[in-house]
């Protein structure tokens, strides 16, 4: 166990978009935020996000995946050494390369004791399994870490952040309530698909990663008959909480398969923010703010389709002094804390857990640098 007070932890995240490592530091004691510090991010090379990219949707043991946990590895050990040493403590999610709630299991590569072993520091990892073995979803985790930031920016009532990767994921903060796991304080789940589908479309048409700022969806027409199938997938009659695995909605490309390339870009952007839309009403009261993070918040035709959508203002978190870059690799600094302090990282309202629970093992290198 750490002492008690404000430490300097860092935090990694490695996304569905497989663009690279974010390496985020925070000041905190585990519940309450005093600053962010510096920040990084190592990009995945073409060659490294082909490796990783043949591994997703595999378990353990499948072909591909000990190269996948590999780069993995060698590249969050490269991320993180610049800034390592002035960390008390770093928590490391790893890779997610296959998630399955309702069965009961979830996959993130990444062995976080040779992290602790290659930098000398302490390492919080394996976030998810605690929580699915109490018959959690195992996600979304990042909402204890909103719960703080919501009292960070001095939020006096509810509002909403909106992460925009390749799958969307929502989370309802009332920050009057006294602590995250407390009744009433959060409401969290997967929207459904946001940036995956249409990072999906450009790889397999055009040979590029993304839509740069919903470029080719402006140029398009979303198609109506289509998004009325999308809305018909029985994820949305299910009530929150509830999550999902990146290619849940694979599927969902086949069915712009008949469109060009501008039409079905529009169609799958526009998606995402019908399943937004959707997923607000699951909400419990309405937000004074959709504060949106996450690369999908840099598409600007995203950003005005969900402007039309919902009620509240929508906005980048950078409106409020957050960093949407780097605010997921941050909430695994704020929660690799909690886990050291024996603090709930998960509870029913945000995974649907049986209580509230820390998740996490916590890996010590058997040697501290000079």
């Amino acid at each position: 166990m750490l002492g008690q007070g404000v430490i300097r932890a860092l935090g990694t995240m490695s996304g569905t978009s497989l663009d690279g490592v974010d390496v985020a530091e925070v000041l905190t004691d585990g519940e309450v935020i005093e600053g962010f510090g510096e920040s990084a991010f190592r990009p995945y090379s073409p060659g490294e996000q082909a490796v990783i990219r043949q591994a997703l949707g595999c378990w353990p043991d499948h072909p591909g995946v000990a190269e996948a946990a590999e780069v993995v590895e060698t590249a969050h050990a490269e991320a993180l050494a610049p800034l390592a040493g002035g960390a008390d403590l770093i928590g490391f999610h790893g890779q997610t390369l296959a998630h399955d709630p309702a069965g009961g299991r979830t996959h993130q590569v990444g062995d976080g004791g040779i992290l602790a072993e290659v930098l000398g520091r302490p390492v919080v990892w394996d976030f998810r399994t605690a929580d699915m073995r109490l018959g959690g979803q195992g996600a979304p985790l990042v909402p204890f870490f909103h719960f703080a930031c919501a009292r960070f920016i001095g939020a006096r009532g509810p509002v909403a952040f909106l992460n925009l990767g390749g799958v969307g994921n929502l989370t309802w903060v009332d920050p009057r309530r006294a602590r995250s796991d407390s009744l009433g304080a959060l409401v969290a789940f997967d929207t459904g698909p946001a940036n995956a589908p249409v990072n999906d479309l450009m790889q397999a048409r055009l040979g590029q990663s993304l839509d740069e700022g919903g470029a080719l969806a402006a140029e398009g027409q979303a198609d109506e008959d289509v998004l009325g199938q999308f809305l018909r997938h029985p994820y949305f009659r299910r009530l929150p909480p509830k999550s999902l695995d990146r290619n849940d909605f694979h599927d969902f490309l086949r069915q712009v398969s008949h469109l060009s390339d501008a039409d079905a870009a529009a169609t799958l952007t526009a998606a995402a923010a019908v399943a937004v839309a959707e997923g607000i009403e699951h909400l419990p009261e309405a937000p004074s703010q959709l504060l949106v993070t996450g690369g999908g918040r840099r598409n600007v035709t995203l950003m005005r389709y969900l402007a039309g959508l919902i009620d509240c203002a929508v906005v980048p978190v950078e409106e409020v002094g957050l960093n949407g870059d780097m605010l997921e690799a941050q909430a695994f600094a704020h929660l690799a804390v909690r886990v050291a302090r024996g603090l709930p990282t998960s509870c029913p309202a945000t995974t649907g857990v049986a209580a509230s629970i820390g998740g996490g093992q916590i890996s010590r290198p058997s040697r501290v640098p000079a």
